[in-house]
């Protein structure tokens, strides 16, 4: 399947801290992850925290198993791919908002907020826009307003329905410098300022987020985060909330300092959330590698629940059955808390139990 085209580099620095002291046994396969004990949304509505996981949308009409799981494990939801750009507009001007209908649908009827993803990214665009700004038949004022158009548009068609929203996504580099996107070189920096000012006149009561990766810790690119969210704010920029992805890998350490990075986000006032969490690692799967990625899992969502600004925690995709990771990063994989039968993995009882422990 399609997702994120990116490579993320190897910048995690190793911190102090160990593995979880035992690992924990992998249960059976059950149709919809089913078997003894609380479900995560009925452990996370304990723990006063949403639990989350992006939705792939074929999987989410075709597969049974996978269409439970949702409903059962998680109170919060995100469209995998089904609200980026080129999902919602691939034609200028004909849209195609079924598969995102469906999962506000979905998420209705099954008592679960979503978290809309995402308004402004530099990948997954239509072809009709980098076509155009490439061959110089849609200039800058032009792409501004086609900018506008779309977050307005988006925002206002699910009003109400979107808790949260990752208005723009991945704009700085490793370094912390702005990354060179197509919205950087041909609007400037102000494209940030204004597509929060437009998200939020669309839907004041949705809460906006900045939202990235390797941003887990304190460093180079979280701290431009910081910087940026503080200016914003005090010019009266509607940002109140710092995504912070979690897509991790074993082989890579565990990141540094994520209680500092959230208390200091949180002490600007903004609302901190990790949305896209996953541990991947080179295959083959072992215990010890299971054990390693369970304790990634369990240390991010403590940080969370020992966090007041964080509010929800969402994996990106809870099977590896439909994971992102092996199309992407060769010969890695396992990087879900389920695999590809739905049977729970040693990182499933790891946030099982974080959210049986609740708040720090």
């Amino acid at each position: 399947m399609r997702h994120m085209n990116r490579f993320r580099l190897p910048a995690l620095a190793l911190a102090a801290g160990t593995l979880l002291s035992t690992v924990v046994a992998v249960q059976p396969a059950s149709a919809g992850g089913g078997g003894q004990g609380p479900s995560l949304r009925t452990l996370a509505d304990r723990a006063g925290v949403r639990i989350g996981t992006a939705v792939d949308m074929t999987a989410l009409a075709d597969d049974r198993t996978y269409r439970r799981t949702t409903g059962r494990d998680y109170n919060s939801v995100t469209a995998e791919n089904a609200m980026k750009w080129e999902s919602v507009e691939p034609e200028r001007g004909v849209h195609n908002w079924k598969p995102a209908d469906d999962l506000v649908r979905y998420a209705r009827a099954h008592g679960q907020v979503v978290r809309g993803h995402t308004l402004v990214w530099h990948s997954q665009l239509p072809v009709w826009l980098t076509d155009g700004v490439a061959d110089g038949s849609i200039g800058r004022a032009e792409l501004r307003k086609i900018l506008r158009d779309h977050i307005t548009a988006e925002v206002k068609r699910y009003k109400g329905k979107i808790q949260q929203w990752d208005v723009v996504n991945e704009v700085f580099e490793e370094d912390g410098s702005l990354r060179n996107s197509i919205w950087l070189r041909e609007l400037g920096p102000s494209y940030i300022a204004d597509a929060f000012r437009w998200a939020h006149a669309a839907d004041p009561k949705a809460k906006l987020f900045l939202n990235d990766y390797n941003v887990e810790g304190v460093n180079a690119k979280s701290t431009a985060y910081y910087e940026l969210a503080k200016r914003l704010r005090a010019e009266g920029v509607p940002v109140q909330g710092f995504g912070i992805q979690g897509h991790l890998a074993i082989q890579y350490g565990f990141p540094g300092q994520v209680a500092e990075n959230l208390a200091r986000f949180g002490a600007l006032g903004m609302q901190t959330a990790f949305t896209e969490v996953d541990v991947r690692m080179i295959l083959p799967v072992d215990e010890t590698k299971q054990a390693t990625q369970a304790s990634y899992y369990r240390r991010l969502l403590d940080a969370c629940l020992g966090a007041r600004s964080c509010r929800s925690f969402t994996v990106w995709g809870f099977t590896d059955k439909y994971s992102w990771v092996p199309g992407v990063f060769e010969g890695q994989g396992s990087a879900t808390p389920m695999d590809e039968t739905y049977g729970r993995k040693p990182a499933y009882e790891a946030l099982r139990e974080g959210l049986a422990a609740g708040r720090r």
